[in-house]
């Protein structure tokens, strides 16, 4: 019998433009768990961020964190326009078709949280509860501004983790909370050794943020959707967040569907969900939210 708690390894073949592509995703529990929770990383990030968060939900949840295509073990595209929502949406589909749920729960980061935003405003969707950790239908320029900054990776190589830790740091610095633990683990599961670049590099496809990168995305608005999602939604904020302003917070509090507002003090963009504190939120609202 397989034990709940052992992290499973998997992919599924997306379809795209540029031919089939492999998204490669990790899975916590069993097919008769009470619910299935899809957690989606942010732009930069990986599936593994939530291991903390998954072993603490499993048995009860079955828990399946997804390498959005470009990162983590996914397979890169060929052409860097394709890293668009549309792909994603597709392939996120697809994962779920894999599943064989008939419903589920989903908690996205920031790109994540927009991908699971514009699922749950279809008609007929799957997703019965939506959590957005730290996102919401108004992205402002000032934060795409800064994560254009770092998301050029071509050519970097780094002599050993300690100078990958030392990057993380740098970039990933209104991220938290963060103990050294996390920053190792972060560490572990974003780079790997390239034997031809002659040291770690970092499991992102440079050209991930290709439309921030070259300025054709200056503010994301999404409010179109957000008007549309129909399910309870927890939105949790960093308190210091440039992504989810307060003002957006509050708006979306008072306009669609019902919403429960968590914040987050002393964090920016974003909140890590890696205490026991902010994990019994999430499973508390999961569990409370009929």
């Amino acid at each position: 019998m397989k034990d709940p708690l052992q992290i499973s390894h998997k992919s599924v073949l997306g379809l795209g433009l540029d031919g089939f592509h492999r998204i490669a995703y990790t899975e916590r529990g069993t097919l008769d768990a009470e619910r299935t929770l899809i957690c989606v990383h942010g732009l930069s990030r990986n599936s593994r961020d939530f291991d903390r968060l998954a072993e603490h939900l499993v048995p009860r949840f079955r828990v399946v964190c997804p390498d959005i295509v470009g990162r983590g073990q996914s397979d890169w595209l060929r052409d860097p326009t394709h890293y668009n929502y549309l792909q994603y949406n597709a392939d996120m589909n697809a994962l779920i078709a894999r599943l064989d749920a008939d419903e589920i729960d989903w908690l996205g980061t920031s790109m994540g949280g927009i991908i699971g935003m514009m699922l749950a405003a279809l008609p007929e969707t799957p997703i019965r509860r939506l959590i957005l950790n730290d996102i919401g239908p108004r992205v402002p320029r000032e934060g795409l501004e800064r994560l254009a900054q770092y998301l050029d990776t071509k050519g970097r190589v780094f002599r050993d983790p300690a100078e990958v830790n030392d990057h993380f740091r740098e970039i990933y610095a209104p991220f938290g909370p963060m103990s050294d633990e996390d920053w190792e683990h972060m560490v572990e599961h974003s780079s790997a050794h390239s034997e031809e670049a002659g040291g770690l590099v970092l499991k992102n496809d440079p050209e991930i943020g290709y439309w921030i990168k070259n300025r054709i995305i200056v503010d994301g608005n999404f409010w179109d959707y957000w008007d549309k999602v129909q399910c309870p939604v927890l939105v949790i904020r960093g308190e210091e967040s440039d992504f989810l302003t307060a003002e957006t917070a509050a708006e979306m509090t008072q306009r669609g569907t019902k919403v429960t507002l968590v914040e987050i003090p002393g964090v920016g963009h974003t909140p890590t969900l890696n205490t026991t504190e902010h994990i019994e939120i999430i499973e508390k609202w999961l569990l409370d939210t009929p």
